[in-house]
């Protein structure tokens, strides 16, 4: 009695696939019909904490470093020099920034105010900084600095005094990074944060780096593990090593809270351990199992990940500002985007799960798009 077939060799589908489920789940919690109407899952944690939503951005990021591992050994192999990579890693940071600081822009362009970081932002800051490292310094020094600097993270953001605050404040407006950013960035940060901190600010920027540089090394292993082929072995190392980096983040959460707008030691620990175990349950499932059928539509997703991302928050926000007649009644006006969750989502199914439901149909809708694209060989690289 034969089994079923692993994953063919070349690329990792279970990757993919880990990268894609990263990508919807940020389309599925971007999008919610209403903002004052989403299930707590689905949110943020308001500070110190976390929730699933919390895990989705540094899943990306460690995506990243999976696929800069095996990338790189591939592109090398096809006889490109470093520098050639250089170039590479350079032209493709300038990209991402770009596009994210048009997202942020559109469609005033007033860069009086401009956030001139965010999400984009710090995907182009960290892949080009660790691609930098990757490609000058050796393993060894490169895997210093991954520890290094969630040290070095909560030394200065336990022991450097705040104007105001003093050492070791994390409230949002007391902290190290959050006066850093202020100091620095002034008016051109997130305005969800009232001009007190930013999320995906400047110094938060190098804990984050950790977690690429997590990735790193996990795509090291795995590609290391691919000349004895898709074992059980290596699910069980990666969910092991896993396992550690969670209980490492909760114990570290003791004396520096997991905080993902802080982006703390701790929450690159946890969030770090979270994504390997996640990724060994895929590469078991995926690539020993063989049950790859079911991870098509994380796969579409995660093929054109940032064009995704920046086509369904170009739409999202054309849909805010977009004034229509209010539903039949009510009179005045509203946008496009609450005329559709009230009619065709809450009119049914309520404001919470019609929130949901909306958000769901987003996904789906995207995935619709993507599929497309991916029946037409349709796939744009930054």
């Amino acid at each position: 009695m034969t089994g079923p077939a692993p994953s063919p060799p070349g690329r990792l589908v279970s990757l993919d696939a880990f990268r894609g489920f990263a990508i919807a789940g940020m389309i599925l919690v971007n999008n919610p019909g209403s903002w004052a109407h989403v299930y707590a899952p689905l949110r943020h944690a308001p500070w110190h904490g976390a929730t699933p939503t919390d895990l989705i951005f540094p899943f990306f990021l460690f995506g990243v470093g999976v696929s800069m591992s095996l990338s790189f050994a591939a592109r090398m192999a096809r006889g490109d020099s470093r520098r050639d990579l250089a170039r590479h890693v350079a032209r493709r940071a300038l990209i991402i920034y770009g596009l994210g600081l048009f997202m942020t822009a559109f469609p005033g362009f007033d860069l009086s105010t401009v956030r001139l970081v965010g999400v984009l932002a710090r995907i182009a800051l960290v892949y080009l900084v660790a691609g930098a490292l990757v490609l000058a310094q050796s393993r060894r020094a490169v895997f210093a600095v991954m520890l290094g600097l969630p040290l070095a993270y909560w030394a200065l953001m336990s022991w450097v005094p705040v104007p105001g605050f003093g050492a070791g404040d994390l409230s949002p407006e007391g902290n190290l990074a959050a006066w850093l950013d202020r100091l620095v960035l002034g008016v051109h940060m997130w305005s969800g944060g009232g001009g007190v901190y930013d999320p995906e600010g400047l110094l938060s920027t190098l804990p984050a780096i950790s977690t690429t540089l997590a990735g790193l090394f996990t795509g090291d292993f795995l590609r290391s593990e691919r000349e004895l082929g898709p074992r059980f072995a290596t699910s069980l190392r990666l969910a092991l090593g896993g396992a550690a980096l969670v209980a490492a983040g909760l114990l570290w959460d003791l004396v520096f809270p997991i905080n993902k707008p802080l982006w703390t030691s701790s929450y690159v620990a946890w969030t770090a351990g979270w994504a390997l175990l996640t990724l060994a349950a895929l590469y078991w499932l995926v690539e020993v199992r063989g049950l790859h059928r079911w991870t098509r539509p994380l796969v579409i997703y995660g093929m054109n990940a940032i064009t995704v991302f920046v086509a369904s928050g170009l739409l999202a926000k054309t849909l805010i500002l977009w004034r229509v007649p209010a539903r039949q009644g009510s009179g005045g006006t509203t946008s496009a985007y609450n005329l559709v969750y009230e009619a065709g989502f809450a009119s049914w199914a309520g404001p919470l799960n019609g929130s949901l439901a909306f958000a769901l149909a987003t996904v789906l809708f995207w995935f619709a798009v993507l599929w497309a694209m991916s029946a037409r060989r349709i796939f744009i690289k930054v």
